[in-house]
């Protein structure tokens, strides 16, 4: 357990609305254009959701689209109408350049921006298996291509990343696929690149990453809490089916929590989310549940030390 738990009594729940991993086939409830996203993440954070991860989507196609234009018709209508926290990867997608998955997050300025600690194996191509028919000519082949793409986060890249947007005051949440990525923050933090707290975000289940097994959530916040002690948050994400297993077991280790369709499509065994908002609820309840209170927008800028929705750039 953090060796602070007071910190901890306020959960924050983190939505992430689309993502790339999916493709638009795989569910009819997957927000794909810039009005159904927008939408979606204003319900999310309605039911409960602090802080909302954002990825954009050809509206035509739903391939991703990691343009600077492609959020200009999500960031503003959200925010006038939520208080959450808006959070833009730049992970865009494993197809993209560096240079291209951070132009969004460098422009806007946003208080919080997702940043991947280390290049890896990013195995989408099991989702075939399950998937036989396609909407899209680029969805098969997206997802039969992850088997030769590495998803590429150099120390070089990642440097530039935290470099660039050092000026902007964005904080980070950190995606650490494995306990390498751990090591790597830790590196950054010494360097004096990466501040306290450290937002961690375990993500567990990515073929080429951790597990899902109860032992690989201890193991990574065994791990964190000796590199970082008192002067990190930990939250995670589960892919897939265990989503809320993962998310319960975080809680009850003191720690946050991340749902959302990006990381997985499911509500309950062979039940489709019909949306965001649905995942968050029952986040929510799970949380109350264990007689814990759900984070506001306003308690996570606390906890996270962030510099407030009207110091960005949309």
């Amino acid at each position: 357990m953090s060796a602070n738990p007071k910190k901890n009594r306020k959960v924050i729940i983190t939505c992430a609305i689309t993502g790339s991993i999916h493709t638009p086939s795989m569910s009819p409830y997957l927000p794909v254009t810039p009005q159904e996203i927008a939408e979606s993440a204003i319900e999310a954070a309605e039911a409960g959701a602090a802080i909302i991860h954002l990825h954009a989507r050809n509206p035509e196609t739903g391939f991703p689209d990691q343009s600077v234009e492609a959020y200009t018709d999500i960031l503003p209508v959200i925010k006038s109408r939520s208080n959450a926290v808006l959070n833009i990867t730049t992970g865009g997608a494993t197809t993209m350049t560096t240079e291209e998955r951070l132009a969004p997050a460098l422009h806007y300025k946003p208080e919080v921006a997702s940043l991947n600690m280390g290049s890896m194996n990013f195995g989408l191509f099991p989702m075939l298996k399950r998937f036989k028919e396609f909407k899209h000519d680029w969805e098969e082949d997206y997802l039969e291509g992850s088997k030769h793409r590495i998803f590429k986060n150099t120390f070089e890249d990642i440097e530039m990343i935290l470099t660039k947007c050092a000026d902007n005051n964005t904080r980070f949440e950190i995606e650490c696929y494995d306990i390498g990525h751990l090591y790597t923050c830790a590196h950054f933090v010494e360097r004096g690149l990466i501040k306290a707290p450290v937002l961690i975000q375990s993500v567990f289940g990515i073929l080429g990453g951790i597990g899902q097994h109860p032992e690989d959530i201890m193991h990574m916040k065994r791990t964190a809490d000796r590199l970082f002690g008192d002067n990190y948050e930990w939250s995670v994400l589960g892919a897939g089916r265990q989503q809320m297993n993962i998310a319960m077991q975080s809680v009850q280790l003191g720690g946050h929590l991340r749902v959302g369709l990006e990381d997985s499509l499911w509500l309950g065994k062979g039940k489709l989310a019909k949306s965001n908002a649905d995942q968050v609820r029952a986040a929510k309840a799970m949380v109350e549940s264990m007689g814990l209170e759900v984070a506001t927008p306003d308690e996570a800028r606390e906890i996270l030390s962030l510099k407030g929705g009207s110091n960005v750039n949309f």
